[in-house]
Parts: C-alpha cells; structure tokens; sequence
C-alpha cells in the first residue's frame, strides 16, 4: 500500500523511486557525557534510543562520579536522522559509554564517516578510551566539550593539550541541550571531513 507520503516526483524519469546517499556519523564519548541528549536535539524523528533504569546492579561496575544524579544508561545505542536535501540523508548512531558494551562500538563504526566525541571537563580522563579508539582506526572525529552547568571551564586550547589532540583534529565548545550548539558541531565534523578528503586527493 503506497505511503500517504508517498511523492511522484521522488521517481526519476523511469518510475524508478530516487533514493538519497546516506551517511553515517557516531556520537561517542565516556558515560554520561551527553550522547543521547546531543541525538535527541538533532534528530527530525524522535530517536530510537536504548536506555534502561540505572540500578544497584551497576554498582560497582558503572563510574557514576560527577553524574550521581543520572538515572538511566544507554545499553545499546541511539539513532537519529537529519535529512541535508533531497540528495543526502545524515543517520546518527549514539555509541553506549560503559566498558562493558564496547563490544558494539566495531559494528556501530562500521561505515561511518566520521565522529563526535563528546567530552566533559569534569571526567575529561573517561574521553580519552574513544579517541584512543578513533585514531586506532583512522575515523576522522572532532571532540565537542559538553559545557555542563556547573562544571569548570577550560578553552579549547587548554583541552587539546589535557588529550594530546592532534593539531588537525577540531575542538570545540557546546551544549548538547541546544540544538543549534549541537548543529553547529555537527557542521563542523562535516567541515573537517570534507578538509581532509580535499588534503588527501591534493597530495595524490
């Protein structure tokens, strides 16, 4: 049964129904950063998430210092979608952030293009197992400093220095709450790819 959607001009001369380029971006970073909160500002559909309720199960186990107050956890992951045009379609894939679901973390990355990792300055230490995971693999990512009410403020400059981040690898401020803060993170991953595969056939 045809959608109630369903748009004609979507068919290319043919009747053959155009399908837009997909690409796909993870939202990464330690537990309790931001992940699911930065997905759900972006995302035009309301995200699939994968949250379950904290409980004394995870004592021991989870980190829950400098977020006592969170009372759920991503188990598996979030997605959202943004559609750019008619032409290009962004999935988002938000990565869990305990230790004991990095088993998904290879089958989330595989196809994407490229990363966020969020970071907050009061465990900026629990960033550094994902950009390590990063630049194993060669996944162009950006580091956004989720700017947490409360939590002490450092530059970007002063970041990169306490993650020893790459000179070419951005770093930027934002509030995953806003989503013209998280927009503009994701603009400026987009930017960085598009740098580097400019760089990359330059050199070739």
């Amino acid at each position: 049964m045809e959608s109630e959607k369903f748009d004609p001009a979507r068919l290319d001369p043919n009747g053959v129904p155009h399908l837009a380029a997909s690409v796909k971006v993870l939202i990464a970073g330690g537990f309790g950063v931001g992940k699911t909160t930065l997905v759900s500002a972006l995302s035009e559909i309301t995200p699939l998430r994968t949250e379950e309720m904290i409980t004394e199960v995870s004592a021991g186990v989870d980190d829950l210092s400098g977020v006592e107050s969170k009372t759920t956890t991503t188990v598996a992951l979030d997605f959202g979608r943004i559609t750019i045009d008619s032409d290009l379609v962004l999935y988002l894939f938000g990565t869990p952030g305990q230790d004991r679901f990095w088993f998904l973390w290879d089958e989330l990355a595989r196809g994407a293009l490229g990363a966020v990792v969020l970071a907050d300055t009061r465990r900026l230490g629990n960033s550094f197992a994902a950009i390590d995971y990063f630049e194993r693999r060669k996944l162009p990512f950006l580091v956004g400093v989720n700017c947490f009410d409360g939590a002490p403020h450092y530059t970007t400059d002063e970041v990169r220095d306490a993650l020893d981040l790459d000179p070419e690898t951005p770093v930027m401020l934002c509030d995953a709450r806003d989503r013209v803060s998280s927009k503009n993170v994701l603009l400026s991953l987009i930017e960085h790819l598009i740098d580097r595969a400019t760089r990359a056939h330059v050199t070739t």
